[in-house]
């Protein structure tokens, strides 16, 4: 792929491989885009096949089923229905997650607030599969506790196709269960109550009460021993649509940007000099937007729809039931976004919560513009301290397009346009199959995995699995080094470009079926 070839490391050295420069890259990038496209699917289906003789699993053939059916070579699987488990601190909803997952997964402790997130695992039950959203995230404060369950609570009725309301049935219904099935009930999505802690049938009384609670037939679950589980799930089953409402992508429309960063970075600025109108209160006391508002705006002869979104702030701020449910407000509306635009303030030193607000984006999957905001008050000596903070502390996003603008007077705002095409049109980037193998064969020639413990890892087929981000997947015989997995990732950022979008390479480890 490059005539700058690295000399193989010895076994139990470290992975290093020369970067590519422009000319090199581009070199690489018209070679395969130069290969016969009929040669290259031929020798790609080849090395699937060759992929009978190793032990596959049912998502593996799920997987490569896929590869063979699209027009480009893979298809994008439906997608699953989410069920949401909401409740209040203690009543069990992590080993409820545990007990449906059929594995330890979610942490459980007997004190309220372990789980401060939520967390997203994959479930099934009677072959059907379906995302299974573990919440947690609120203070551990008395006074704000039911702000806060309520806020979560809704965040995960507005991402899921269903809720799971667990209730602690030997506790009975409290004031925080009455202050979520408020919101509950003004919902339009389909709620199920489970009952826990009911461990023998002497306790079932116990869960006919929360027929009071008015959200339908409780369901008297034991978490803990799994009595009750399976006619839970069997009822769950018939409530789950086939496919999500929710988490599957729209198609035309708008494309969706979340505008995010700390508080009084200048996002609601930003919103209103692109709207052309005040359509956001804005205020120099920082924290003054607590809800993302929706906005559609048509800026460089496209309209896209804006979300200006609550500055999320750091967890030690996070003692006020307000500022709570701006945060997840905030998380909600990133999953709901195609493309992100960080704020930064350059007249402040880039600060931990920015790179932790950049992080955030990386791990929603969604691509990524960096907004360089008050560019107009930039001396030189500050500029030449942002750029030594660049370097050093966003150096993991350096592909992501980068625009400096004043949100204050407009300036450079039309440059934006230009970075979220960028950016989204590498977010949905496919590479077909057989292009993709030979990349991965001419980069192995080239650069062989070093040995380890006296075998040598081959990739056998390689595939991207989704767009939206890309999603690279390896069959490989052995686990490949973080370093050679970076070395990958970083090659087809070379070859491909990938501007403005996180990438995803996984690997999955197949050994040969025993004769």
């Amino acid at each position: 792929m490059t005539e700058n070839t690295a000399v193989n490391p010895e076994p139990g050295e470290e992975f290093v491989a020369p970067e590519l420069d422009a000319d090199q890259a581009q070199a690489a990038a018209e070679r395969l885009d130069a290969l016969d496209d009929d040669l290259v699917a031929k020798r790609a289906d080849a090395l699937r096949a060759g992929l009978a003789e190793y032990d596959l699993d049912d998502e593996d053939l799920h997987l490569l089923e896929g590869v063979e059916l699209g027009d480009d070579g893979v298809i994008m699987l439906p997608a699953l229905p989410v069920l949401a488990i909401v409740g209040r601190p203690n009543v069990g909803k992590s080993a409820l997650v545990n007990r449906i997952l059929g594995r330890r997964e979610a942490v459980v402790e007997d004190k309220p607030g372990v789980t401060r997130d939520r967390v997203t695992y994959k479930g099934e039950w009677n072959t059907r599969q379906f995302t299974l959203v573990d919440t947690g995230g609120w203070e551990p404060d008395a006074a704000g506790i039911n702000a806060s369950v309520a806020a979560q609570a809704e965040v995960a009725v507005e991402l899921a196709d269903a809720v799971l309301f667990v209730v602690d049935a030997m506790t009975g219904a409290t004031a925080t269960d009455e202050f979520v099935v408020k919101m509950l009930r003004r919902s339009n999505k389909p709620v199920i109550l489970a009952a826990n802690k009911i461990d023998d049938a002497r306790q079932e009384p116990q869960a006919a009460e929360l027929w009071s609670l008015g959200l339908g037939e409780p369901w008297p679950v034991s978490a803990l021993h799994g009595r009750g589980v399976a006619d839970l799930l069997d009822h769950v089953l018939t409530v789950l649509p086939e496919i999500s409402a929710v988490a599957k992508e729209e198609v035309g429309g708008p494309r969706r940007v979340a505008l995010i960063g700390r508080p009084n970075v200048g996002k609601s600025s930003l919103l209103n000099k692109a709207a052309r109108e005040e359509r956001v209160v804005v205020n120099e006391l920082a924290g003054t937007t607590r809800d993302p508002i929706d906005e559609q705006i048509e800026l460089g002869g496209r309209v896209w729809r804006f979300v200006d979104t609550a500055g999320i702030r750091r967890r030690v701020h996070l003692q006020q039931g307000a500022d709570f449910y701006a945060s997840l407000r905030t998380a909600a509306a990133l999953e709901k976004a195609e493309v992100a635009v960080v704020l930064l303030d350059v007249t402040e030193p880039l600060s931990e919560q920015d790179v932790r607000i950049v992080d955030l984006v990386l791990e929603s999957g969604r691509a990524l513009v960096l907004a360089f905001n008050k560019c107009d008050l930039l001396d030189d000596e500050r500029r030449r301290y942002l750029e030594r903070e660049i370097d050093q502390d966003l150096a993991h996003v350096s592909w992501a397009p980068r625009v400096n603008i004043s949100a204050r007077t407009g300036r450079h705002l039309e440059k934006l346009v230009p970075a979220l095409e960028t950016a989204l049109e590498s977010w949905d980037t496919r590479i077909p199959t057989g292009k993709l193998n030979a990349f991965i064969a001419e980069l192995v020639a080239e650069h062989p995995h070093p040995v380890r413990g006296g075998k040598q890892p081959r990739i056998l087929f390689a595939t991207q699995a989704a767009t939206r981000p890309p999603t690279f997947v390896l069959f490989t015989t052995g686990f490949l080094d973080p370093q050679y997995r970076r070395f990958i990732t970083r090659r087809l950022r070379e070859v491909w470009g990938f501007e403005g979008t996180p990438i995803q390479v996984n690997m999955r480890v197949r050994e040969k079926r025993q004769r």
